[in-house]
């Protein structure tokens, strides 16, 4: 209502039997949305409850329409219309003045050619019995789902006339500026064929180590999603950091997306020193209630706002842990639309996985999805630990296959000498 109504496009809000107007006031002032300069000038407020009680039908029907005609709304809001039905619930001569309501109601709606929202709690959008839903160019349902200790806000298009409007459910949440949707789908066409010219460049991107850039044949292709997999303390993050810090001398712009940040209190003074300079912005998370669509959209969200083109997201196993049980379950499909939105930036996305078998078999089905896998692990020779690193696939490059030695600095990962 906020954001459509202006001086030319004025706003009508009739409350019924919910909150009378004044509380609905005092609470809308804790959003960003609300302007308080604006009610009684374009936007007005109208309780309809004594017109309900002392008139029935009628005396809402008829209030609402001498209010329209003098002030002439753009929108108008109706909250909650369910007050109105529940009157019907009484007898059978109560639902036929409901319906005949209903059907005068639609009638003065198309005369008015304005928007006109009805709004009402109903548990199913589906099977309520409703003669308002017939009358009703669109249906948008809100709901939320509990699944163990998370609870999910969701939001349905039941139905929207002459329209080839979305399906499905997809989940919300109420933040200080109203309700963010965080929509389901994947990248369209259109962009797929930006994506593919940047990639058809065969561009490559340093990792900040030139041995681990000669074994890639020449560094990571632009535009690649990559898995950086191994045992825990193979220095992961470090080559993550690394691949970061690269392109920072060159001045490109990189994402940390970090879960496991809450699970260490061991300092990455380079990482700590790009976040400080600007040249690395992070992304972060405080609740386990994720979805997958909402960490997209913060995340596409620093990338149209900072240009960036290297992307770190550490790691795909805490990444999950915060996600809401349901995305949880199916987390191969999470992944799937993630790389989708990521493909069409044209970013290079660097994923950090801590497996315990081997790389294909930790990423499991899953690992046909990604660019580009590089493992990193450490076995025991002669009494001590050696880490070793390979590439066991990326695609559309003639990549080594060779296991190397390496160890790890401050500054990333250095290949030890043949001997």
């Amino acid at each position: 209502m906020f954001a459509n109504a202006a001086q030319e496009k004025k706003a009508i809000f009739f409350t019924v039997m919910g909150e009378p107007p004044l509380k609905m006031l005092r609470y809308q002032q804790q959003y960003s949305f609300f302007d308080g300069a604006r009610v009684g000038g374009n936007i007005k407020y109208i309780n309809l409850a004594d017109d309900l009680q002392n008139n029935g039908f009628e005396g809402v029907l008829e209030r609402i329409m001498t209010e329209v005609e003098r002030f002439q709304p753009e929108f108008i809001f109706v909250d909650s219309f369910k007050s109105v039905v529940q009157a019907t619930r009484k007898d059978d001569l109560s639902r036929a003045h409901l319906q005949y309501f209903v059907q005068r109601l639609g009638v003065q709606l198309a005369t008015w050619q304005a928007t006109t929202f009805l709004l009402g709690e109903y548990p199913d959008a589906n099977h309520d019995e409703n003669p308002i839903f017939t009358v009703a160019d669109c249906m948008i349902h809100l709901c939320q789902e509990m699944d163990q200790n998370a609870v999910v806000r969701k939001i349905r298009v039941v139905k929207m006339r002459g329209s080839h409007h979305m399906t499905g459910l997809h989940s919300m949440r109420i933040t200080q500026d109203g309700v963010q949707v965080y929509p389901r789908q994947l990248a369209s066409a259109d962009t797929n064929v930006v994506a593919d010219a940047g990639r058809a460049t065969l561009a490559r991107l340093s990792t900040g180590c030139l041995e681990l850039d000669k074994m890639l044949g020449g560094g990571l292709p632009a535009g690649y999603s990559v898995v950086l997999a191994g045992l825990p303390g193979c220095g992961k993050t470090m080559l993550a950091t690394s691949f970061l810090a690269s392109g920072a001398t060159t001045g490109n712009i990189g994402i940390i997306a970090s879960f496991e940040h809450i699970l260490s209190s061991a300092p990455n003074a380079r990482l700590q020193a790009l976040l400080e300079a600007g040249t690395v912005t992070a992304v972060h998370n405080t609740t386990l209630d994720l979805s997958i669509e909402e960490f997209m959209t913060k995340l596409l969200n620093e990338v149209n706002r900072t240009g960036a083109k290297r992307i770190v997201i550490d790691s795909l196993n805490a990444l999950e842990l915060v996600l809401a049980p349901q995305f949880r379950a199916n987390f191969q499909e999470s992944l799937f639309r993630m790389l989708s939105s990521l493909y069409v930036k044209g970013v290079t996305t660097v994923m950090i996985r801590n497996v315990a078998e081997t790389p294909i078999q930790g990423l499991g089905p899953g690992a046909f999805m990604v660019d580009g896998i590089i493992y990193m692990n450490y076995e025991e020779t002669n009494g001590k630990l050696v880490k070793l690193i390979s590439v066991p696939k990326l695609r559309g490059s003639s990549h080594s296959n060779d296991v190397r030695p390496y160890v790890v600095t401050e500054n990333g990962i250095e290949m030890v000498p043949p001997a």
